[in-house]
């Protein structure tokens, strides 16, 4: 189990405080005592914050050290998971010349970006909830397992998408109310829980279970995997 964590501003003049970050990642540690990484970006628009914490299960050394990029840092990745193809997928990868700095299963699912786009996911076979940072095409792919077994919530609000494993790091985002949701007790009352895509919190949502988002230009589109 990881957490995972970001921002990504479209406010005027917006900057993201690597604290902020860090705030969010430190709310997470039971999720992942192992390590912590960020990864703030406010010399483009939109500015871009992401935050993981790890817990190490393939590939114990800092070379699966998260947030992740590219070679040339222009798509970053943070993922929590395991993706039980990965093997096969970096096999095909190698085959097509991408070369790997790690034995991770976080860095395969970069590179079948590079390849394939957003249709990458649809390759995975495995748990996972992950978040990816595409700064040349200024899009932002969020994507959940087919069982939703690993949980992802985000929120949009006042030109600030923010996203999280975990409600209480949302919280440590200053455009984040924790303002209940009304509209959702009946459900609640009548079924126990809240089906997503709707949450407790008004204007916190769930992605659901084998779904990706896509955040580009301030839209958001989504579509099952």
């Amino acid at each position: 189990m990881c957490g995972i964590c970001g921002i990504i501003d479209y406010s005027q003049g917006g900057k993201i405080d690597p604290i902020v970050i860090d705030n969010m990642c430190s709310r997470m540690i039971h999720r992942g005592p192992d390590s912590a990484g960020t990864y703030v970006d406010n010399n483009y628009s939109p500015v871009v914050g992401f935050g993981h914490r790890r817990l190490k299960i393939i590939d114990l050394s800092e070379s699966a050290h998260q947030p992740m990029s590219n070679e040339d840092k222009t798509i970053w990745i943070v993922f929590n998971g395991e993706i039980y193809n990965f093997q096969e997928l970096r096999k095909i990868l190698q085959n097509k010349g991408h070369k790997f700095t790690s034995h991770s299963d976080t860095e395969v699912i970069i590179h079948l970006y590079e390849e394939e786009g957003i249709e990458c996911v649809k390759k995975l076979r495995g748990m996972f909830a992950l978040a990816i940072w595409d700064r040349n095409n200024k899009t932002l792919l969020l994507a959940r397992d087919r069982f939703g077994k690993k949980p992802l919530l985000y929120s949009f609000r006042n030109g600030i998408f923010s996203f999280a494993s975990e409600f209480n790091a949302l919280f440590a985002c200053v455009n984040i109310r924790k303002e209940i949701n009304l509209k959702a007790i009946p459900d609640y009352m009548t079924f126990g829980y809240i089906p997503a895509p709707e949450s407790i919190y008004s204007g916190v949502y769930k992605l659901l279970p084998g779904h990706i988002l896509i955040l580009k230009h301030k839209e958001i589109e989504g579509n099952s995997t």
